[in-house]
């Protein structure tokens, strides 16, 4: 009777270890957003959510409003927004959609010709965009029929006047509706610092690249982790993701990581912070050439788990 019952205390014992075994082991998804529509070659908006890497996808860029300008983007050669040729991806936005893939409209971008005037222009333009893309649309937009999930800014030039109104307002429309920025890793953003600090944006992508004064370098980490840490002790928003370059091409002024150092060197120091969010890759063009994202879906360190839905 005791031999069995110490066999039986034996058996309890090895399947909690492999149970722990297991829990340490688990492999957690890399929240990975990135940018669509800059570049004719990086295929349909639909096969990029079929790849299984993304949960959150920018469709870039709406670059032309403010001021009593007629609102217009660029989406490079994937259609032509102003003969209507664009409404075909309300279908590919709905199916991204199905996947649990939340697909934004991103504001700015580095050309165009765009600004906010005055509250009551950041007013206009929420309007717009609450009418055109999101839950005020009663008909088709430029994208079709589809309800986009939300917002993001990644304004690089013009004025960096009232866009902390234009949030304030969207998220008057909405509560729920997801607000991204994408500031540059020199904190605080010249363009982003008041509207991120409205404390509004459900996620704020830092550029790490770019800037040879927080971004990797040199097999060096050390300006990017200080600056992560400046961004996540002083940002007032949900979540921060590391923005980076899908590709050595990406970016002009550098900030690539390759993906053994991102791995090991990276990660692991950045995945415990409490407001970690995942990682943005710019963009979905070089991402597909070098299959970046796939490369670092999976990690046994990360906490970077957001919902989706």
């Amino acid at each position: 009777m005791f031999a069995k019952m110490a066999r039986k205390s034996q058996t309890i014992a090895l399947l909690i270890f492999l149970v722990a075994v297991a829990l340490s082991t688990t492999s957690y998804a890399t929240v990975i957003s990135t940018y669509w529509g800059q570049n004719g070659f990086e295929g349909t908006l639909q096969e990029a959510c079929a790849t299984g890497t993304y949960n959150i996808i920018m469709i870039a860029f709406l670059n032309t409003f403010g001021g009593g300008q007629t609102p217009s983007m660029n989406l490079a050669g994937h259609c032509d927004p102003q003969s209507g040729t664009c409404v075909k991806f309300g279908e590919e936005i709905r199916y991204c959609q199905e996947q649990k893939i939340k697909v934004l409209l991103s504001l700015g971008g580095a050309l165009g010709n765009y600004y906010l005037t005055s509250k009551d222009d950041a007013q206009s333009v929420a309007d717009y965009l609450w009418n055109t893309f999101l839950g005020g649309r009663t008909s088709a937009g430029p994208l079709g029929d589809a309800t986009l999930d939300g917002i993001d800014f990644d304004i690089e030039g013009g004025s960096n006047l009232y866009y902390d109104d234009l949030a304030r307002f969207l998220k008057q429309k909405n509560e729920s509706l997801f607000l991204s920025a994408a500031p540059q890793c020199p904190y605080p953003d010249y363009y982003l610092g008041n509207a991120i600090d409205s404390g509004l944006f459900d996620a704020v992508w830092v550029q790490f690249y770019n800037n040879p004064l927080c971004q990797y370098g040199n097999g060096y980490v050390g300006n990017l982790l200080n600056s992560w840490n400046h961004w996540t002790a002083s940002v007032n928003a949900k979540s921060l993701f590391l923005g980076l370059p899908a590709s050595v091409s990406a970016a002009y002024s550098g900030g690539y990581i390759p993906v053994e150092v991102l791995n090991s060197q990276v990660l692991p120091a950045i995945e415990e912070t409490a407001k970690y969010g995942g990682v943005m890759l710019w963009n979905r063009y070089f991402d597909r050439q070098t299959g970046y994202g796939a490369s670092i879906k999976y990690s046994t360190t990360g906490n970077g788990l957001v919902s989706s839905s």
